[in-house]
């Protein structure tokens, strides 16, 4: 019998943790940009009700997406990031190499020595069809970022950012001196709320953040943000206020906020939260809104960042799909195997480049079998862009086997 399950549309963010879930019901269309699949109404409401799982592309980590304030790609946040030792991988340094310095600074000399480093960062998604005819809106985003590598790695937020992760488009980031380059995404974390970029121009790199120790930091001290509060034309604006408290909870999330009465804006997320040294010690994330509410800023401590980032600079393995679980309750309704469902190719993509379908049932990878992201990510991290892995999947009841060739994430 032919593998037709219904259900709705989700974006997937091929990587060893991340997810992106986007939900729409859709149909299948002409060649275009991606080859869409269907999922109907029966298993619609039933996978509604349960698990998603996200886009098969690249990241580092997944969580469900945490309550925010704002609708807007470059959301109420801000954040600011320090590091304070050397991390390498394949040649790739981040960070400073020099100890750090003890002596404070003044604030206009914080902005001379770290404005450089810091970006605005625009997205723009590319666009794309629905219902056939009918173009779905293009999500754009401004927020901020700042380069932490000679080599112009940049690390932002994964929200300003998750649009062209999950639907491609054209990223641009913009140097204090209004200079506009291309770069691309190079892997993510959605748990920590963050992303690194890179240059992809052969361009100077204006300047290059110094990353100090954020498990030093006292409440009371006194701190700088700096990012791109509502647009491109307020570009590099710096506020100042002290550490509110340290260690905050929001939440469910694991991770251990910076709160800071340092005035943060839609378009500051991303960016550096900076001490009186000069060092970036937190990346601005959150803002906290709404009536009697003032003050109330969020960065994410820089040495929560810093395990992450010798994984982070490595480009992120991408399958190129869209899927779902089929889990034990839908194969034994559908008389099909568990595995992740196929409804979407990403034009050119590793899956579709390897003769995969929509509608096809993945099984098994690399020798393991597939029932669930979890498996998928197992397998990614074995391996490297480039290699070969076979796929089992099941195609209208019969095994086929294909060879699929690991792709980077952009």
């Amino acid at each position: 019998m032919k593998n037709n399950i219904k259900g709705e549309r989700h974006e997937f963010a091929d990587n060893e943790h991340g997810q992106f879930v986007e939900v729409e019901e859709y149909e299948i269309k002409k060649t275009g940009r991606k080859k869409k699949g269907f999922l109907g109404k029966k298993v619609l409401a039933y996978m509604l009700s349960g698990m998603c799982i996200a886009s098969i592309g690249g990241g580092v980590g997944a969580y469900a997406t945490y309550s925010v304030l704002s609708d807007s790609n470059t959301k109420d946040y801000a954040v600011e990031e320090k590091v304070n030792k050397t991390y390498s991988d394949k040649n790739v340094k981040v960070g400073n190499i020099s100890e750090l310095s003890s002596k404070e600074i003044s604030i206009p000399q914080i902005v001379e020595t770290v404005s450089p480093a810091v970006v605005a960062v625009s997205t723009k998604e590319s666009s794309r069809q629905s219902f056939g005819m009918y173009a779905s809106p293009v999500r754009e985003g401004l927020g901020s970022g700042v380069i932490f590598n000679e080599e112009g790695y940049i690390l932002t937020n994964y929200h300003v950012v998750d649009n062209i992760v999950s639907n491609k488009g054209k990223l641009t980031v913009i140097f204090n001196t209004g200079e506009e380059v291309n770069a691309k995404v190079v892997n993510f974390d959605e748990e920590y709320d963050i992303a690194v970029l890179k240059i992809t121009e052969d361009v100077k790199i204006p300047g290059v953040a110094n990353f100090g120790d954020s498990e030093v930091l006292k409440q009371g001290e006194q701190v700088v943000a700096i990012g791109n509060p509502v647009g491109k034309e307020l570009l590099g604006t710096v506020t100042s206020g002290i550490v509110s408290a340290i260690n905050r909870s929001i939440g469910d999330r694991d991770i251990k906020f910076i709160q800071t009465d340092a005035a943060i804006s839609p378009g500051n997320s991303g960016g550096p939260l900076v001490n009186s040294k000069g060092q970036v010690i937190g990346i601005n994330t959150e803002k906290r809104v709404g009536d009697g509410v003032e003050g109330l800023g969020f960065a994410i401590p820089i040495n929560q960042i810093k395990p992450l980032l010798n994984e982070l600079v490595m480009p992120a393995l991408k399958i190129g799909i869209g899927g779902r679980i089929v889990t034990p309750e839908l194969a034994k309704e559908y008389n099909i195997p568990e595995g992740i469902f196929v409804n979407e190719l990403n034009q050119f993509g590793p899956a579709e480049k390897s003769g995969m379908k929509i509608g096809d049932i993945i099984i098994e990878m690399d020798g393991t079998q597939i029932k669930s992201i979890e498996d998928i990510d197992s397998v990614k991290a074995k391996h490297k862009v480039g290699d070969v892995v076979e796929v089992i999947v099941d195609r209208d009841g019969e095994r086929v086997s294909l060879k699929l060739k690991l792709g980077e994430l952009n």
